[in-house]
């Protein structure tokens, strides 16, 4: 397993280490932050922390490193993600990637786990020593791709022997029965559907009960059954992204895939776009 995905026996050894700082995201605002939180945990509704303020993107390096630099993360912070539910934990993974921090993981099973083992929990607001942070440089683009480049790249994806698309949407998603997941409002597109060619893989597949990662010989079979071979270019996209980035972490941690990008768009950019086609 890759040392970017620790287990929550590693993480209870260092609650109390210095140098490191547990972020919490949370899908809905944060109220099962405010239940209950790994003791020291900082949580975020996972806007106000992962996009910028004025525009659909990811914060500048400067918004970046005084979001950071206030929690008292530095350059050298090993932080640790874990979200409510899992796949907003890869999300806040891939963003701190993405903008380059240099010592990011995810903890393993999230909070699922970490409660079946009845490891501590804590409801206090910790606080914070506010630390120095230089920005880095741009985003890594070598990590998303943008709508125009799957639109140019159909073709390739219809041959499937250079491009691999995948969907990680519910089932109701990904055959156009719905914009949204069962359970949530059914919005967020202006159309259902899905990319051409884009082959379905449940990002729930990837994961056991407790929201441990599957075992490397059931991940490589589920990705390969769908074309997504280590010698393809490989694109993920969801409704915004948050389930791609776990496949994105599967990929690239814990297989070693070398050509991953996240459509961080997904469907919510694609299903509301003019003049692009889709598929049911």
């Amino acid at each position: 397993m890759s040392d970017r995905l620790v287990e929550p026996s590693w993480l209870e050894e260092h609650l109390d280490d210095p140098n490191v700082v547990i972020l919490e995201f949370n899908w809905t605002g944060t109220q099962s932050y405010d239940e209950w939180h790994i003791p020291g945990a900082h949580g975020f509704f996972w806007k106000d922390f992962l996009w910028d303020d004025t525009m659909r993107d990811f914060p500048t390096p400067e918004d970046f490193a005084a979001r950071c630099a206030a929690l008292g993360i530095s350059n050298d912070t090993t932080v640790v993600c874990y979200g409510d539910p899992v796949q907003f934990g890869t999300y806040g993974w891939w963003v701190f990637t993405y903008l380059g921090h240099r010592d990011v993981r995810l903890l393993n099973g999230g909070r699922v786990l970490w409660e079946k083992e009845s490891r501590p929990k804590s409801t206090d607001m910790p606080t914070a020593t506010p630390a120095n942070y230089t920005p880095g440089p741009a985003g890594n683009d070598g990590m998303r791709v943008r709508f125009s480049e799957i639109l140019e790249r159909l073709d390739d994806v219809a041959a499937g022997d250079k491009t691999a698309l995948l969907d990680h949407r519910s089932p109701e998603e990904y055959n156009g029965e719905r914009v949204n997941m069962i359970g949530a409002p059914d919005v967020g597109a202006e159309r259902a559907g899905r990319i051409p060619g884009a082959k379905h893989l449940f990002f729930d597949e990837f994961l056991n009960e407790d929201m441990t990662f599957r075992s490397e010989a059931e991940l490589r079979a589920l990705l390969e059954a769908r074309g997504a071979t280590p010698d393809k270019d490989v694109i993920s996209y969801c409704r915004l992204s948050h389930r791609a980035t776990l496949a994105y972490f599967t990929m690239t941690e814990l297989l070693g895939y070398k050509s991953v990008r996240s459509y961080d768009g997904s469907w919510t950019e694609w299903g509301s776009l003019v003049g692009v086609p889709i598929e049911k």
